[in-house]
């Protein structure tokens, strides 16, 4: 039993510590334990008792920095952190969704609670998990799994829980956004900013999850659960990275008052839900717009409550590792109480199946970028192909170039239907003119 001080009276209480097993102790896991420990007495205070690591869990502890306590177990061995007898919350921290989901399961069927920064576990098999922890009367927490230091999910949980989600934009992936600002503000090609990427260690050795959108897939599955209460399985959201983007494009941008960020959009169509993560021009006076560097923001608009913004780092250790700790301690009052009447970490009781509307279905104005070999009748060639499917040209932008061979220039159409854009790119790639395929990014203008 330990000794805790109540702030709010000032009265030495005993009450017992809550134990964690931290299990995996890469950035994330390193982060947690460092605030677990450096802000020991004032988690304490708000909790009104200790919330302590216990057993930590690493593939190498030895190579770790690890406080000096005596009363921690260090191990390699993840069952034997997860059977301890003296844990009652196991934080997992390892990531994936093969050794990551035996962890959560057997911590789950042991009778302990878990927290879990897990993005890809939760996109691909939340809903199951949740419902083993209510079955088993324990508690999950999942904050730190999407935008690190935004407390996003609870604000969809609780915060704004009484409103009816109606649209959802969020920049995701923080490497992402720090690549296409880098590009933005330095004209530097996307190769060479992905390296530099990658020396600060904003990008992993293999970023394909990162750039081409696979990581801010599974961050946007998550959130729409939570904000339209479906199952979403995350292959089913149409996906498109940014390998494409170069220094050109935001200069075309820049010109018609625009940006470009990776977009993770959810939003109630006619026939249902459409979901999408791709490349999009976001107008230069937006709110999105101007988040920049390696930060996350979500746009949530409400029937009743309207616009909300939520804006912060979206990875770290520290940023994230608050996520985790907070999730910590709102599961440990949950055990010190004993209350059965939890929130659901997806916000509703149970998540109806989503049927998934096709990315064709979604209608705004677009981008069209071409690199060709300069010749004559190439504009009335691409209109007469955009003019065959209803698509009306707005404007043709074309920056001053020497290299005839290599040219790049620009189309913009008014509103018109995925499904159209995508047939005449499909034939406009087949020109003899072109150097690479047409590059077609929506224009969200609405925001």
């Amino acid at each position: 039993m330990k000794r805790a001080c109540r702030a709010s009276d000032g009265i030495m209480s005993f009450m017992q510590e809550v134990n964690v097993a931290l299990v995996g102790l890469g950035n994330v896991g390193t982060g947690t334990l460092r605030i677990l420990t450096e802000n020991a007495d004032q988690i304490a205070l708000k909790l009104g008792f200790r919330l302590r690591a216990r057993v930590l869990c690493s593939r190498n502890p030895s190579a770790k920095s690890l406080p000096a306590d005596g009363g921690i177990l260090v191990t390699s061995d993840w069952r034997e952190a997860v059977a301890h007898p003296d844990v009652h919350v196991v934080a997992e921290m390892v990531g994936g969704t093969g050794v990551a989901r035996e962890i959560v399961e057997a911590a789950i069927a042991g009778g302990k609670s878990v927290v879990t920064a897990n993005k890809e576990l939760l996109a691909q098999c939340g809903a199951e998990i949740w419902e083993r922890s209510i079955k088993a009367g324990v508690n999950l927490g999942i904050e730190a799994s999407v935008a690190g230091g935004i407390p996003i999910l609870a604000v969809l949980r609780e915060g704004i829980a009484g409103d009816k989600v109606v649209s959802l934009f969020g920049i995701l992936n923080g490497t992402c956004n720090y690549i296409l600002t880098e590009i933005e503000q330095h004209s530097t090609p996307f190769e060479a900013v992905l390296a530099e990427a990658q020396r600060l260690g904003y990008a992993e050795a293999d970023p394909s999850a990162d750039i081409d959108g696979y990581d801010a897939r599974s961050k946007l599955a998550i959130l729409a659960a939570l904000a339209f209460g479906e199952k979403i399985t995350p292959s089913d959201i149409y996906t498109e990275g940014i390998r494409r983007i170069t220094p050109v494009d935001f200069q075309y941008a820049h010109q018609m008052g625009y940006t470009i960020r990776l977009v993770c959009s959810a939003r109630q169509s006619a026939r249902g839900l459409l979901l999408s993560v791709r490349p999009a021009l976001l107008a230069q006076s937006t709110i999105l717009a101007s988040v920049r560097g390696s930060y996350n923001a979500v746009w949530v608009m409400g029937k009743y409550g309207q616009d909300t913004f939520y804006y912060g780092r979206g990875a770290g250790p520290l940023p994230t590792g608050v996520a985790v700790v907070s999730d910590l301690m709102r599961v440990a009052r949950e055990i010190r109480s004993g209350s059965p009447d939890r929130v659901s970490p997806f916000a509703h009781e149970r998540l109806g199946e989503y049927q998934p509307i096709p990315v064709t279905e979604h209608e705004a104005a677009y981008y069209l970028r071409f690199r060709v070999e300069d010749r004559p009748g190439i504009i009335a060639r691409l209109a007469a192909i955009l003019a065959a499917r209803g698509i009306s040209v707005d404007a043709v932008l074309q920056i001053p170039s020497e290299n005839w061979r290599d040219l790049p220039f620009v189309i913009t159409v008014q509103r018109t239907s995925e499904r159209a854009i995508r047939e005449a790119v499909s034939e406009m790639a087949t020109q003899d003119f072109l150097v690479e395929a047409p590059l077609a990014l929506p224009m969200e203008t609405g925001l």
